[in-house]
């Protein structure tokens, strides 16, 4: 398709939690993100998705919770901003089970887990949703989850950036390498589950991580999970254009969208790998009604509820910057932090410089670019960004739930689907297949992709031999 006809794509974007994005709205009467912690909310919830056609619903995470703002966590456990927040990973059965086509881009950070262990989980979720996982991959950007997890705080920016990198390329020999093709026959009559000369083990030698061991896990139909990442600070941008098939950007506008697009493809592109082979998101918000006046109307509702004090408490542990010390006109020192980089950056670029124009970004409770008004604004405005902005599609946040994504299911879809400009029905297949339409497996092109002729190449030794593989690369 042409940028003009092209199909825009979508996720609903959510997390294990109370409050993810807009803070403040659990407390609205329609609101029902308080049942997070109970099966069937999340089940209503993938079965509006997959009625609205949804690439996926993607699950936010954060290990660790925000004690910036006001050095504490009172604000944080008042407004339940991201805290209690739950894992993840543990809702995707259920949903699956409820759907045939949604896909699942679910987070996790690589400092909290080890690749082999998180490789079986990865496939073991892979199968039992017919290859409609994702990974959504994240460094981590709070302290307190360093703490929790036994360190005095986070490593440096671009040293988590590293450990990523080994992380990966341990668990691309898993998923990629370790298992071939036919390598399960389940043959009753000959008692032959598993061919042992197709499984071999994978040696793995790291800065971070090393491992001498075979996969647990038969291959699943993706073997690699779909690859989300967020990241585009300068090395989270190489990190994307080496590794990413879905990269979530922030853009104040589709001109800022365009420039962030254009640099993840020449990213790709410095990689070895094509423009197209990352899909880019950016994150969005949608008030909508049957006419203009009933969405704005639904709009001043949703103010009235909505916490622009929690919305700076969160962007606080986004930036580093306790914005409480500061008075409502006194200039804000972002400098170099550790957390995200390119949050502290969007704010001193759009003038976000004292505490009162930070609050004022956050009325809805959060710094999400917000579209308010009937279908046809709506889908005016959706398309102005995806054809101007380069971009693919939106991760749709969350406002009221469910209200926020069967409005847009049963309001703006059809509008969008009338102008050629969304899906009418899933293709089928994995999330892979759904999104790029060209197999489940990565393409050869990507890094992963050489694990499945450098492993099998070694099979017969029982050693590790780095020097050997890394002369298979």
């Amino acid at each position: 398709m042409t940028q003009a006809t092209k199909h825009i794509h979508v996720n609903a974007f959510n997390m294990n939690c109370v409050g993810h994005i807009h803070h403040g709205l659990w407390t609205h009467p329609r609101d029902r993100s308080t049942e997070y912690h109970t099966l069937k909310y999340w089940t209503d919830i993938a079965k509006t998705l997959e009625k609205g056609l949804f690439d996926s619903i993607f699950i936010a995470d954060v290990i660790g919770y925000y004690d910036v703002y006001q050095k504490g966590v009172d604000l944080t456990l008042r407004e339940g901003i991201q805290l209690p927040v739950n894992n993840p990973w543990l809702l995707i059965s259920a949903m699956a089970a409820v759907t045939e086509n949604l896909g699942f881009g679910v987070t996790a950070t690589v400092g909290a887990h080890h690749p082999y262990t998180f490789a079986r989980d990865v496939t073991t979720l892979d199968q039992l949703t017919n290859g409609r996982m994702g990974w959504n991959i994240v460094t981590g950007y709070v302290d307190s989850g360093a703490r929790g997890l036994g360190q005095d705080g986070l490593d440096a920016h671009d040293s988590r950036y590293d450990r990523a990198e080994d992380f990966l390329e341990l668990a691309y020999k898993l998923w990629e390498g370790s298992w071939e093709d036919g390598a399960v026959i389940a043959d009753k009559a000959r008692r032959i589950h598993a061919l042992p000369e197709k499984v071999h083990p994978v040696f793995h030698q790291g800065p971070f991580y090393r491992s001498n061991a075979i996969h647990m896990s038969a291959p699943s139909p993706q073997r690699t999970p779909l690859l989300f990442q967020a990241g585009t600070s300068a090395r989270g941008l190489k990190f994307a254009g080496q590794h990413a098939e879905g990269v979530f950007i922030g853009a104040r506008d589709p001109a800022a969208a365009r420039e962030a697009s254009r640099k993840l493809r020449q990213a790709a592109v410095a990689a070895g790998r094509q423009p197209d082979d990352i899909k880019i998101y950016a994150g969005v918000a949608v008030v909508t009604g049957a006419t203009e006046a009933e969405a704005k109307e639904k709009y001043a509702d949703y103010l009235a509820h909505a916490s622009a004090e929690g919305g700076l408490a969160h962007f606080a542990a986004s930036t580093g910057v306790d914005f409480s010390q500061y008075d409502l006109d006194e200039p804000i020192e972002f400098g170099q932090g550790n957390a995200i980089q390119s949050a502290a950056a969007a704010a001193k670029k759009q003038g976000w410089t004292t505490r009162r124009k930070l609050l004022e970004q956050f009325a809805l409770g959060s710094r999400y670019n917000t579209v308010v008004g009937d279908p046809n604004q709506v889908a005016d405005a959706l398309t102005h960004w995806i054809d101007e902005g380069e971009i693919d599609g939106f991760n749709l946040t969350r406002i009221v739930v469910p209200e926020t994504w069967q409005d847009f299911a049963n309001v703006i879809v059809p509008e969008l689907q009338n102008r050629g400009r969304y899906r009418t029905a899933y293709d089928g297949g994995t999330l892979r297949q759904q999104l790029f339409g060209r197999g489940d497996r990565l393409p050869d092109h990507h890094p992963a992709a050489r694990w499945r002729r450098a492993l099998t190449r070694f099979a017969e030794s029982v050693e590790p031999v780095p020097a050997a593989i890394a002369q298979a690369q």
